[in-house]
């Protein structure tokens, strides 16, 4: 597995890293723990370094099954965890609303340290932007825990770009972490030149579109009732069928080069920054192998400049969040 370093952070990890999120949380009920476990170390074995959680997946529930199968194989690995709910804990479970003052950031960095079996977090996320806590106050409060040896880089999710400055002024970041892929390129925009000017990684998440872009999901998939799609607007019936247009692209070059629309699709994104590192998330075998060998599909400059003049053709319908948890992004 090829190796990337996130922006100007001494942070180097595999090109392709593991979201764990699904195994526990957001796509049907919580898989099977032995597996899971079974499944993590694989990735490993395969060169995978990044691991993502968080402990609003489950919620805690994530955090525990990383923190079981990565024990063994601590020294090999990054893992990345995320702040900024409120939770609670097991015993007294909270809201869930969002909490990023500075003694709760602390609290959530020692109980996620239990949860994970580590003595520091390798990159700790603030998940969603805390409208209520100046975000100069939650970059200082993770400082203090670096120069405590509890954690050893600093990230944002899903944050926009003056967020990210001031952050970064306080305690500069090693990687934001937001959504992009052919099928959400808004990063293009402002996020992506951002991070370029100041140093710092990226690292998307749902690469795949949320499974879309992987080919195996047309109008008539159904979801479970626990899967957070049935609630995504880009995934009603009506807009699936109408997005096929992009699926069909990928279907279409995968076939030429002999690889698969995931692997078209990963290979994108790897393209477009050397200091890109995808998450695909899976809980098979089979797809971890498929994803992975993405980082061996080398798309040439005519390769992309096809897929760029076909995509611009392409009017994805439907929003990628409903509208009351999309306002919790870009602030």
């Amino acid at each position: 597995m090829q190796m990337r370093t996130l922006g100007a952070s001494d942070l180097a990890v595999s090109a392709i890293g593991l979201g764990c999120m699904g195994m526990s949380y957001g796509y049907g009920p919580a898989s099977d723990t032995r597996e899971m476990v079974s499944l993590i170390r694989a990735a490993v074995e395969r060169g995978v370094t990044l691991f993502d959680t968080a402990e609003a997946y489950g919620p805690f529930a994530n955090e525990e099954l990383v923190g079981e199968a990565l024990a063994p194989l601590r020294d090999r690995v990054v893992i990345a965890t995320k702040f900024g709910f409120d939770f609670g804990t097991a015993a007294a479970p909270g809201q869930g609303g969002l909490n990023s003052r500075p003694e709760h950031v602390r609290q959530v960095a020692e109980a996620s340290l239990v949860r994970l079996g580590a003595d520091t977090i390798d990159l700790f996320y603030q998940h969603r932007v805390d409208p209520d806590v100046p975000i100069e106050e939650v970059a200082g409060a993770v400082k203090e825990l670096i120069e405590e040896g509890k954690v050893r880089h600093f990230g944002l999710s899903e944050a926009g770009v003056q967020t990210i400055r001031r952050a970064h002024a306080v305690q500069p970041l090693a990687a934001v972490q937001s959504e992009y892929s052919l099928w959400w390129r808004r990063p293009e925009q402002e996020l992506l030149p951002t991070l370029e000017e100041l140093g710092i990684g990226f690292v998307p998440f749902s690469p795949l579109g949320k499974g879309f872009l992987t080919g195996t999901i047309d109008e008539s998939t159904t979801f479970d009732a626990n899967d957070f799609r049935q609630i995504v607007p880009r995934f009603t019936p009506e807009a699936r069928q109408a997005n096929r247009a992009l699926v069909d692209l990928l279907v279409e070059i995968a076939a030429r080069r002999g690889a698969t629309p995931a692997q078209i699709a990963l290979a994108w994104l790897l393209a477009q920054r050397p200091w890109i590192v995808p998450i695909p998330g899976t809980t098979r075998l089979e797809r971890l192998d498929e994803n992975l060998g993405a980082a061996a599909v080398e798309l040439t400059a005519d390769d992309l400049r096809e897929i760029e003049s076909a995509a611009s053709q392409v009017t994805i319908v439907g929003d990628r969040y409903p509208e009351e948890l999309e306002r919790r992004t870009g602030r």
